[in-house]
């Protein structure tokens, strides 16, 4: 059995994806049923859905779907970290259909311009109402906010924190500093994970092997253990550079060197215990 720990869907008649480039083979529709056959051959059982944009409607279309397909475990939905009664929406949301699959939230901090958006008064209060609310939250940084993800994890010892692809390391360029470094030191916070996800389409989308993703996964492997690391596809957006079954493929080759216990960690109980699946 495995859990896949982070994937999107869209429905682009609901609602556009404006971070799609226009001539981008992701500018069109991926559901639920797209993605069951897929999952299905990659062994795939169990499914996180992660939310893809910032508005308050999709999170509530995504429980919905999660109450409604076995498929879906959990999902990672969006609010505002600064609204003043977020502890208010939280409830909220979990009083919906499906309410009970909210395991976490995520906000694209990546395209935030201030580095240390996270450490914000406004935006630590709605971390902490995160916690409260005994959710996770989804960190989508980029190796510059390594350094405040590190800090406000540090500050909100009761909050899970969960990175996602690794904080998008440059694959390509095959630099491993200073990413490697600010990663090491967000692991080394207890109350961190970190998702082996969204890599191949880091890399050189065309020529990249396994080989090239294989440096990043064993920093992530030894700075988090395989206790608080877990897989995750990134479809469709993977589909840039691989297919579904090359990315669980992937991950499996880059993983071949754990115990059966640690495999069966990163593929199904971190992320069950993490999102209390």
């Amino acid at each position: 059995m495995t859990v896949d720990a982070h994937h999107h869907v869209w429905d682009l008649s609901v609602r556009d994806q404006d971070w799609i480039p226009e001539h981008s083979p992701l500018r069109r529709d991926f559901t639920l049923a797209d993605l069951a056959p897929e999952a299905r051959a990659a062994g795939v059982t169990r499914t996180v859905l992660v939310q893809t944009v910032t508005v308050p409607e999709e999170t509530p279309e995504f429980l919905a779907l999660a109450d409604a397909h076995d498929l879906v475990a959990g999902v990672v939905g969006w609010t505002d970290l600064t609204r003043p009664d977020i502890a208010e929406e939280l409830a909220r949301l979990r009083e919906l259909p499906g309410g009970a699959f909210l395991k976490g939230i995520r906000h694209q901090v990546q395209g935030e311009p201030d580095p240390e958006w996270l450490l914000r008064p406004d935006v630590h209060r709605g971390l902490a109402a995160i916690a409260e609310a005994g959710l996770v939250y989804d960190l989508l940084v980029l190796p510059h906010q390594l350094p405040a993800s590190a800090q406000a994890a540090r500050s909100l010892p009761q909050l899970t924190f969960v990175l996602d692809h690794l904080a998008k390391p440059p694959i390509a360029s095959g630099h491993l500093e200073p990413w490697a470094a600010g990663l090491r030191a967000l692991a080394a916070l207890p109350n961190t994970c970190c998702k082996l996800s969204g890599l191949v389409t880091e890399a050189d989308p065309v020529s990249w092997t396994a080989g090239d993703l294989r440096p990043y996964a064993d920093v992530a492997l030894e700075a988090f253990g395989p206790d608080r690391l877990m897989f995750g596809s990134d479809w469709p957006v993977c589909t840039l550079a691989a297919t579904y079954v090359e990315v669980r493929d992937t991950a499996g080759e880059l993983t071949a060197d754990l115990g059966a216990a640690e495999r069966t960690a990163v593929y199904e109980t971190t992320a069950t215990r993490v999102y209390d699946l």
